[in-house]
């Protein structure tokens, strides 16, 4: 059976929801950084962690990108061209939507305190504000993709939830429905019970 490591409170939470969205049982062990299994099977302690078998995985997107693989679902196939824009709206949430926010939370409360520069958080707002804005001239249907939701979707739904609890705002109509809409699945508000 399948174990992910990491409270919800993570990105522990995107890997959590796509295995809710395949159906997939699973166990959760709601670690925080660098403390318990998580401490025991990344040398950085990091989350999420994800157990298959004797295979242990890290990083949330390599973890959701295996999984629609393994099971071909929330994907397209690889060597397509779909599967090449795919993945190029995922590095494009990962670059311009989760690195802000990341950034943000390090100057917020990750970072020593005598290195954290509170300051940078307009610049980071700003930013943060224009690439959502790019992202949404990006949404193609009820998914990022059109008709078919993929693994991008559950990253920047899970971005724009961190986003709203960062109190980094934005005015894209679009997308605020998007995420409403995304929030509303039972295999998001399933994951979210856990």
């Amino acid at each position: 059976m399948y174990e992910v490591i990491g409270n919800t409170q993570s990105r522990a939470f995107r890997v959590m929801w796509l295995l809710e969205e395949l159906g997939q049982e699973y166990i959760h062990t709601p670690d925080k950084p660098r403390s318990g299994r998580a401490a025991e099977l990344n040398p950085s302690g990091k989350i999420p962690v994800f157990c298959d078998g004797d295979a242990v995985l890290t990083d949330s997107t390599a973890i959701m990108t295996y999984l629609a693989d393994k099971h071909q679902v929330l994907t397209h196939p690889c060597g397509t061209v779909e599967r090449a824009k795919q993945d190029a709206l995922t590095h494009q949430i990962l670059d311009e939507i989760d690195g802000v926010l990341w950034v943000a939370a390090r100057h917020s409360m990750i970072l020593p305190e005598e290195r954290r520069v509170p300051e940078v958080k307009d610049s980071l707002r700003w930013e943060f504000e224009r690439n959502a804005a790019h992202i949404a001239e990006r949404l193609e249907g009820p998914f990022l993709m059109g008709d078919k939701m993929t693994v991008p979707d559950i990253i920047l739904t899970h971005c724009l939830n961190w986003a709203f609890a960062s109190k980094f705002t934005h005015d894209q109509e679009k997308l605020l429905a998007y995420a409403k809409a995304m929030r509303g699945r039972d295999a998001f508000k399933a994951a979210a019970g856990k």
